[in-house]
């Protein structure tokens, strides 16, 4: 199965207001316990991601690569530039048993709605 198919029964998506609550980065509503997982290439992630995220690309998700320590046993929430390859991230996961959503709009959207990006040195980040 191709993992860009959007079979039924595959991962939920969530809103970034959602995606920002379940993983801790909207603090008027308690932390989340779930873990941002940003699956866009290393220059993208460099140039601006959300903070306390974990990064593993796709193309690395989807070569085998195990999810990085701090994502593993945990729910994930998956997140790229604009949502089509979160989408086939989680569907790639769910597949493999990990308990996984992607975020409609993806880091395009979590800008826009003013939730904090910063860039490899912890600056404030663009999204590339």
């Amino acid at each position: 199965m191709s993992i860009l198919r959007r079979g039924r029964g595959g991962p939920g998506r969530v809103s970034v207001k959602e995606a920002a609550l379940r993983t801790g980065h909207d603090k008027t509503a308690g932390g989340g316990h779930a873990v941002l997982l940003d699956v866009r290439e290393p220059y993208e992630w460099q140039a601006g991601h959300a903070p306390l995220a974990v990064h593993l690309s796709l193309s690395a998700l989807a070569a085998g690569a195990a999810l990085p320590a701090e994502a593993q046993a945990r729910p994930l929430v998956v997140i790229c530039r604009s949502g089509n390859r979160s989408r086939a991230a989680a569907e790639l996961l769910v597949a493999r048993g990990v308990q996984a959503v992607d975020v409609i709009g993806g880091m395009r959207g979590w800008a826009a709605a003013g939730l904090p990006v910063v860039d490899a040195r912890g600056g404030n980040g663009s999204i590339a």
